[in-house]
C-alpha cells in the first residue's frame, strides 16, 4: 500500500502541512513511521479522507446535476473578447480553464473573485500514475 509525506499529503489535498498536522493531530488522519523514519498517512486512508472533504464541500448553487465532477473554486482571471471568453478558476489546488461565450460570462457576472463552480462532464478521462510506479499497477 502506498505511503504519502505529510508534505506530499499537504500537496495533494492543496492545503499547508500544518493542516495535514492538525488534522493528524486531532485524528482525523493516522500518521505512520515508514522505513527512513519519515511521517506518513497511508494512501487508501488519504483517498477515503479526500473524497470525505471533497463530499462535504458546499456547492453554493444548491442545484441537482447529473454531471458528478464539480469543482467549486474562485474565478482568477476573464479574458474577453468580441465573442469568445476565457475564464480560468482555481478549485482547491486545480487550475480549470474554461472557453465560453463572452455573452455568459457577462450573464453569470464571472470575474476574478467570484465564486463559481465548474461542472465537466466527460466521455473519456486518462489516468495516469507517476513515472516512478512499479510495471503494471493500475491495469484492468
Amino acid at each position: 500500500m502506498p505511503h504519502f509525506r505529510l508534505s506530499e499529503a499537504a500537496r495533494l489535498l492543496g492545503v499547508s502541512d500544518d493542516t495535514v498536522r492538525r488534522w493528524v493531530k486531532n485524528g482525523l488522519l493516522t500518521e505512520h513511521t515508514d522505513a527512513a523514519g519519515r511521517k506518513v498517512v497511508d494512501g487508501a486512508e488519504l483517498a477515503a479522507f479526500a473524497r470525505a472533504q471533497a463530499d462535504a464541500s458546499p456547492d453554493p448553487t444548491g442545484v441537482a446535476r447529473s454531471a458528478r465532477n464539480r469543482f467549486v473554486g474562485l474565478v482568477t482571471d476573464v479574458v474577453v473578447d468580441t465573442v469568445m471568453a476565457k475564464v480560468e478558476l482555481q478549485c482547491g489546488p486545480n487550475r480549470i480553464v474554461s472557453l465560453m461565450s463572452s455573452e455568459a460570462v457577462a450573464e453569470l457576472g464571472l470575474r476574478p473573485g467570484t465564486l463559481a463552480v465548474a461542472v465537466v462532464k466527460a466521455t473519456q478521462v486518462i489516468v495516469e500514475t507517476p513515472a516512478e510506479a512499479p510495471a503494471g499497477r493500475g491495469e484492468g
